[in-house]
């Protein structure tokens, strides 16, 4: 027989409240900032003790409260941001009632205010959502609140929270997205006294105001072009990065709806489509996008955290999005791969002089003088090509070429064939004895660098140390996660350490690199890091991080190769096993067989 259906106590009303609002100490942070900035506060400090659990410290410069507001805060279903009873009708941060008793349910819960006027200011403390004390305390104008011991009652919570470096960088994110849509107003973050986020508030308001505190908080912004987007009733600013600055993960994406930070799908998978075909696979974008629409426009309670929005006409912010994001790149001369594959197709199709004109060997010879960057020598008025002095088609043919093509007298015996010259300098031709063999040369030599890695001999790693150790500066997030990798890093070859706050001192790189451009790998494997639990984590991921070192080794796509080069590349990718496919899976090489070309060419 089932159970009769009964009301439940209180207290575990607000657990279940809690469990909704309280996900980790990242969430709390949230939950208080949000209200300091939605009481008018033009500063704001966050005081971290521990993993944010030990201790939690928002202090602000807000409108403050009286002690009967303050009684009411911590009641449930109370909120000062509800005028009417029309849950849409929100112009704050959104309906708090269950926020604050939530807190003070799981953990020892202090609220401190004074508003400007009065002479002194109160205190309510609470344990556990038990009143321990209500009484007069003395603080300047604005609201304290200190949270500790957080999820002390509920241990089973506490299991669940990651790493303390983990749960300081979700507090630091948080923080830092909230800073991002609030220029006008200063922050700080301390952890155990050393100070991880530092802003002062923009004295001019507006976009340029938005943009300087946006790069003020991202080690990219540099990279990034600026968005501005303006339609009757919507609006989307702030900066988009350029793809040559994309990332390994989508964490750099930050997204605001009227000053809120969401995590939306819609946005997120908006945000990819602006960079289609602008962007490799597996690469992300940097972004800091702000939408403004009227509130009735988008409803922000259909998630407990507020990360998710739901809009009247999400079809219509998607193509904005999108094409505002596509207008500032464009502006900025990034175009699709398919844009500029159209522009070769049509100078290709340019009209062609009539034959009573020109002979086709003198178009043909035009085209090749004007590729190389040739005067045109074509007679406008005549039909006899005058050839330059001096020079032949074949003396022009060989001068651009590290070394003349050999010609094989019989059919080359290699697997991979002969190299016989490149195409776009990114792919390598080259002839066996029954076909035609294209080779991707970065994605060869990228797994070759992989494979190169892995064999260790004796399970030393083969480093090469540097003759002057390198500094790179990153931010210090970047920093932390290399640092606490650092053991897993050295197995790989590369070796580094700490060199002050933002600061990483490279001693060694693995062999088989060369010497990469060191900034860019050492902020894709940050982002590779960041996104593992652990050291399990990190140890099953340490193969997607040699993966990603190799990648950055490797000869890249437009490089210029000799014959000896390419030839070099042929044969190591002969003694590899496993150098059909690149470390993303993608093929190497293409063989074409004579029959193949055959029936390309409809000859069978």
């Amino acid at each position: 027989m089932a159970a009769p259906i009964r009301r439940l106590p209180s207290h575990l009303v607000d657990r279940i409240a809690a469990g909704e609002v309280v996900e980790r100490p990242a969430s709390v942070v949230k939950e208080l900032v949000e209200n300091s900035l939605d009481a008018g506060a033009s500063r704001i400090e966050v005081q971290v003790g521990g993993d944010g659990t030990q201790r939690l410290l928002v202090t602000d410069d807000g409108h403050g409260m009286t002690p009967d507001s303050m009684r009411l805060a911590i009641e449930r279903h109370a909120t000062s941001k509800l005028p009417g009873e029309d849950l849409l009708t929100i112009h704050s941060f959104g309906f708090r009632g269950e926020a604050l008793p939530a807190i003070a349910s799981v953990a020892r819960f202090t609220l401190e205010s004074r508003p400007p006027g009065t002479e002194s200011g109160w205190r309510l403390q609470l344990d556990g959502g038990e009143l321990l004390f209500d009484g007069p305390a003395g603080l300047a104008p604005g609201t304290r609140i200190a949270v500790e011991g957080l999820f002390a009652r509920i241990p089973a919570r506490a299991k669940f929270l990651k790493s303390p470096r983990t749960e300081i960088s979700a507090i630091h994110d948080t923080l830092r997205r909230l800073a991002m849509a609030h220029p006008n107003t200063a922050f700080r973050l301390l952890h155990e006294g050393r100070r991880l986020l530092d802003v002062a508030a923009e004295a001019e308001p507006g976009v340029s105001g938005l943009a300087r505190r946006v790069q003020a908080l991202l080690a990219d912004g540099a990279d990034m072009v600026p968005v501005d987007f303006l339609r009757p009733d919507l609006q989307i600013g702030g900066l988009a990065g350029l793809p040559a600055a994309s990332r390994a993960t989508s964490e750099h994406q930050y997204l605001f709806v009227n000053g809120r930070p969401v995590k939306d799908r819609l946005l997120v998978g908006a945000l990819r489509g602006a960079y289609a075909e602008r962007l490799p696979a597996g690469r992300h974008a940097a972004a800091a996008l702000f939408i403004t629409l009227p509130t009735d426009e988008v409803d922000v309670n259909v998630h407990p955290a507020k990360t998710e929005v739901r809009f009247r006409d999400p079809a219509r912010i998607r193509a904005s999005l999108i094409s505002a994001v596509r207008a500032a790149l464009e502006a900025a001369g990034i175009r699709p791969v398919q844009a500029a594959g159209q522009a070769l197709a049509a100078a290709f199709a340019a009209p062609v002089p009539n034959e009573e004109q020109f002979s086709l060997e003198a178009v043909a010879t035009q085209r090749f003088l004007t590729d190389i960057g040739y005067p045109k020598q074509v007679s406008e008025a005549s039909r006899d090509w005058v050839r330059p002095q001096g020079r032949s088609p074949e003396t022009l043919a060989s001068a651009n070429l590290a070394q003349p093509w050999p010609v094989a007298e019989s059919p080359p015996a290699y697997p991979l064939g002969l190299a016989r010259g490149q195409v776009a300098n990114a792919y390598i031709v080259a002839e066996s004895a029954d076909s035609l063999v294209l080779v991707d040369q970065h994605a060869a030599h990228e797994r070759l660098v992989l494979e190169a890695m892995r064999g260790r001999a004796g399970g030393a790693p083969l480093a090469q140390p540097l003759l002057v150790p390198e500094t790179v500066q990153l931010d210090d997030h970047a920093a932390a996660a290399l640092e606490a990798a650092a053991p897993q890093l050295m197995e790989l070859g590369l070796e580094l350490e700490r060199f002050g706050p933002e600061t990483i001192l490279v001693r060694a790189l693995p062999a088989a690199l060369g010497q990469p451009p060191l900034k860019p790998l050492l902020t894709d494997l940050a982002d590779e890091l960041a996104a593992g639990d652990g050291p399990a984590a990190l140890t099953a991921r340490l193969d997607h991080i040699a993966a990603t070192i190799a990648c950055h080794g490797s000869v890249r796509a437009g490089r210029a190769l000799s014959l000896a080069e390419m030839n070099a590349l042929l044969r190591q990718m002969e003694a590899v096993p496993a150098s059909g496919t690149c470390n993303h899976g993608r093929p190497t090489f293409l063989r074409l067989t004579k029959s193949d070309l055959e029936k390309l060419f409809h000859r069978r």
